[in-house]
């Protein structure tokens, strides 16, 4: 069964998926062990694993070390071409929609075709829509593209349904790691109500009440990364938050 097959598994038996976010950059070679450990222990779905820089040529030694020790599903959450390697179990075949930006569009897609279908790599149609959580994100820098405005659902939604008309499987909403503000919740609601796509949302989601919001919003699956960062005892708390059913 391929892993989007078992992600989807998780909707209907959980209500929602839980997914946790590791940067495997040097800051985090001492925690990367106990939160991937810490994800076996408390029913996490799934670890994406991606940054927007790589700071060193460990890079894929530490991906390595995570499908290791990992129990669940390891997937690429690509910041480039040069992020693409074997040890993955799947990774998202994105495209950063909500930017005009050609490189991040299709540009990176044609250079990592080939690479992925050598490795054999399950692949993950995505739509990815950057959306204003308040603060600069790395993304917004290194694509040299903008967010989308937080306040308009409508320019969101037009989005949105491009991607679902393209064949996209997965939209994935992102406020950026440690945003201000999560992607609003009406937005996500009227989203949801308008396409037909499971919907990642991920961004400035500091708590397990606001991953239960979002989750109560329309999300089919929730991201979680710089919270558990600071504290590993909150996994916990989201897994239950999140898998409501």
């Amino acid at each position: 069964m391929s892993v989007l097959s078992n992600l989807n598994k998780c909707i209907e038996n959980k209500g929602a998926g839980f997914i946790i976010l590791i940067d495997p950059d040097k800051k985090n070679d001492e925690k990367i062990d106990q939160i991937v450990e810490s994800a076996n222990d408390n029913d996490v779905d799934a670890i994406f694993v991606g940054g927007s820089i790589m700071m060193d040529r460990f890079y894929h030694k530490r991906i390595e070390r995570i499908k290791h020790i990992s129990d669940i599903p390891v997937i690429l959450f690509p910041g480039g071409v040069n992020q693409v390697n074997k040890y993955y179990d799947a990774m998202l075949f994105m495209s950063l929609m909500s930017g005009r930006n050609p490189h991040y569009l299709i540009g990176e897609q044609v250079i990592a075709a080939p690479i992925v279908n050598d490795f054999g790599l399950e692949t993950i149609p995505t739509g990815y829509l950057l959306i204003d959580g308040g603060s600069p994100t790395t993304v917004e820098f290194i694509s040299g593209t903008k967010p989308l405005p937080s306040n308009r659902p409508d320019i969101i939604i037009s989005h949105a349904l491009a991607a679902q008309f393209m064949g996209m499987q997965l939209l994935y909403l992102e406020a950026g790691s440690g945003a201000m503000n999560t992607v609003p919740v009406d937005v996500i609601s009227k989203v949801s109500n308008e396409t037909s796509l499971s919907l990642v949302v991920g961004g400035g989601i500091r708590t397990p009440k606001d991953a239960l919001e979002i989750v109560n919003a329309g999300a089919s699956f929730v991201v979680i990364g710089s919270a558990i960062e600071k504290s590993l005892d909150l996994i916990k708390d989201f897994s239950s938050a999140i898998h409501f059913k």
